[in-house]
C-alpha cells in the first residue's frame, strides 16, 4: 500500500483530520488537486480579486437548464477557506433537532449538540477563534472558554452596536479566525473574500494542516487531482489520481474524502462502476441530493450624511431572530457584519462606475442577512459527461424575505435610511453542503454517525456534505469540529 490512510482535500475537513490522525504515526498521504498560494500584489488587490478574478479556478460547471458558469470554489492547498470571511460559529443547540421553519420542518441531526461539543471546543483551539458570547442568547453550552478575545470594534461599527442595542437588538461578538494586527500589517484591507498568503487567517493550510505537516508521517502531494475511486464490493481499492508525473494508482487501507460538498459528491457519482451502479455510497440515491446553499443577502445601508472610516468592519453579529420571528414563531436567521466594501469592490460586484461605487462605499454600512436552506432530495448535484451539473433549489425564501425586511427597518433606525439589497448568485458558494447527509438509516443517508459510507467499509467523508441540515450559521467550524470527532473514531479504529 502506498498509505495507510489517504486523505482527499485539504480544505477544512481534510486539513483538520490530518491533524487529529498524524499523532498516531500513521503513513498519511493528503492529495490535493490545487497548489499553495503564493504571496503576490494581487493578494490584496480589489480590483485584481473582484473585478479581474484573479484567484478564480479556470472551471466551468453547468446549471439544470445545461448553461455554463464559472463557480466561486477555489483550489489551493487549504481550498475555499483560503478566501473565506474566517466566520468560525457553533451550530446552535437546537439545531441538531427537527425545527419547524416557515418553508417546512428540518430533518435534525442522528447526533445531538452534546456529542459534538467536545470537539467544538478543540476546533476553536486549533484554528485560534476570537469570541465573545456575551449578549447572544442563542449561544449553546460550551466547556473551553475562547482562546482568545474578539475582534475589537472600529468606532463606526461600535456606534452601530449601540445603535443597534438602543433598538432592543442584542448584537453581539462575531467568532473570527483573524490575527488582526498580522493581518493589517500586510495591508489595510479586510480579509472577507482576500486571499490569506500570510497566515494571519485562520485557515485549513496555516492551523490544520501546519500542524499535520509538523509530523514526518504526513506527506501533501500538490498538483494532484483524484479522477476515479476505484471499489470492488464493499471496499475503495484504489485511488485513480493525475498528478505531476502523470497518472497513477494509489492504494490506502483508509480513504477519507473531503473534496467539498460539489466535489465530493461529483467523484462519487464518477465512480461508478459494475459493483456500484449509480455511483459509490449510493445505494440510497441520495449522493448529490439535499444541496443546500444558505439564502444570504449583502445589503449596502446609505446615509448620504455620514461616512463610514472602518477598514475591516466585520466584527458584529445579531441572533434575535435565529430561533424566532415569523409569523408564527418560526426561525428567519443570523445577521452578521461583512468585510469591508470599497469601491473597487462594489464596482466588480455591482458593475457600477467607479466614482459612484467610491461614493457609496464611503456612505455606507455593509451587513449581511443568513437563511437556512432546507434539505430537498431534487436540489441536487449531478455528474454528466465528465463535469459538473448544481440543480440547486432554494427553500425557506419567505422567512429570509422576513429577515431582510428586518435587517432593513434596523439599519433604517440606526441611521442608515437608503437600503440596497442583492441576494448571492447561484455562481457564488452560500455555504455549500447537504450532498452526502449523515444518518442511521442506509436506505436514507450516505454515511452513518460516524462518517463511514454505508455502503463501504474503508470510506469516510469529512467535509461539508455530510451535514444533515444549514443551520444558519457558516459551517466551518462545524466541519473542523466532525472532522476532529472522525479523528478520534479513527484513532481508536487503526489502533487496533
Amino acid at each position: 500500500m502506498d498509505a495507510d490512510v489517504i486523505i482527499i482535500g485539504s480544505g477544512m475537513g481534510g486539513a483538520t483530520l490530518a491533524a487529529a490522525l498524524a499523532p498516531l504515526g500513521q503513513r498519511i498521504v493528503i492529495l490535493e488537486r490545487g497548489l499553495h498560494l503564493p504571496d503576490s500584489p494581487e493578494a490584496r488587490d480589489p480590483v485584481a480579486i473582484f473585478q479581474r478574478g484573479h484567484f478564480k479556478p479556470k472551471e466551468i460547471w453547468h446549471d439544470a437548464e445545461g448553461q455554463p458558469f464559472n463557480p466561486g470554489n477555489y483550489a489551493f492547498v487549504g481550498g475555499n477557506t483560503k478566501l473565506y470571511g474566517a466566520v468560525l460559529l457553533r451550530y446552535r443547540a437546537e439545531d441538531f433537532h427537527p425545527l419547524r421553519h416557515i418553508g417546512g420542518m428540518t430533518p435534525g441531526w442522528p447526533i445531538d449538540y452534546a456529542a459534538m461539543e467536545p470537539f467544538y471546543s478543540q476546533a476553536e483551539t486549533l484554528y485560534r477563534v476570537r469570541g465573545d458570547d456575551a449578549g447572544d442568547a442563542t449561544v449553546p453550552p460550551r466547556s473551553a472558554p475562547y482562546p482568545y478575545p474578539p475582534v475589537p470594534d472600529e468606532p463606526d461599527i461600535a456606534a452601530l452596536r449601540r445603535a443597534f442595542v438602543a433598538q432592543g437588538l442584542h448584537p453581539s461578538a462575531l467568532p473570527l479566525g483573524v490575527d488582526i494586527d498580522a493581518w493589517l500589517a500586510r495591508a489595510p484591507t479586510t480579509w472577507d473574500a482576500f486571499p490569506d498568503s500570510t497566515g494571519a487567517k485562520s485557515d485549513a493550510e496555516s492551523c490544520g494542516l501546519a500542524e499535520a505537516l509538523r509530523y514526518p508521517n504526513v506527506t501533501l502531494q500538490t498538483g494532484t487531482r483524484v479522477t476515479r475511486l476505484l471499489a470492488e464490493g464493499r471496499r475503495i481499492t484504489g485511488v485513480q489520481v493525475d498528478g505531476p508525473n502523470g497518472p497513477t494508482t494509489l492504494t490506502a487501507g483508509t480513504v477519507c474524502l473531503c473534496a467539498g460538498a460539489i466535489m465530493s459528491a461529483g467523484l462519487l457519482l464518477a465512480s461508478a462502476n459494475d459493483d456500484h451502479p449509480n455511483g459509490l455510497a449510493n445505494g440510497s440515491d441520495q449522493v448529490g441530493r439535499n444541496f443546500m446553499n444558505h439564502n444570504l443577502t449583502a445589503m449596502i445601508a446609505v446615509n448620504p450624511f455620514r461616512r463610514n472610516r472602518s477598514v475591516y468592519e466585520k466584527t458584529i453579529q445579531i441572533n434575535d431572530f435565529y430561533l424566532t420571528g415569523g409569523p408564527g414563531g418560526e426561525p428567519l436567521g443570523n445577521i452578521q457584519m461583512l468585510g469591508r466594501i470599497t469601491g473597487p469592490i462594489l464596482a466588480g460586484e455591482a458593475g457600477l462606475p467607479l466614482w459612484l461605487s467610491h461614493w457609496l462605499s464611503e456612505h455606507s454600512i455593509h451587513i449581511m442577512a443568513m437563511s437556512e436552506d432546507l434539505p430537498d432530495p431534487n436540489s441536487r448535484v449531478m455528474w454528466r459527461n465528465g463535469g459538473v451539473v448544481v440543480d440547486w433549489r432554494r427553500t425557506n425564501v419567505e422567512a429570509h424575505d422576513i429577515l431582510v425586511g428586518k435587517l432593513k427597518a434596523a439599519m433604517r433606525r440606526a441611521g442608515w435610511p437608503i437600503t440596497l439589497a442583492k441576494g448571492f448568485p447561484k455562481s457564488k458558494p452560500s455555504h455549500q453542503c447537504g450532498t452526502a447527509r449523515m444518518g442511521q438509516d442506509p436506505a436514507t443517508s450516505v454515511v452513518d454517525v460516524n462518517l463511514k459510507a454505508h455502503d463501504l467499509d474503508n470510506l469516510y467523508i469529512a467535509d461539508a456534505s455530510v451535514l444533515p441540515t444549514s443551520a444558519a450559521v457558516n459551517p466551518s467550524l462545524t466541519i473542523a469540529a466532525l472532522a476532529l470527532r472522525l479523528g478520534a473514531h479513527l484513532g481508536a479504529h487503526l489502533a487496533r
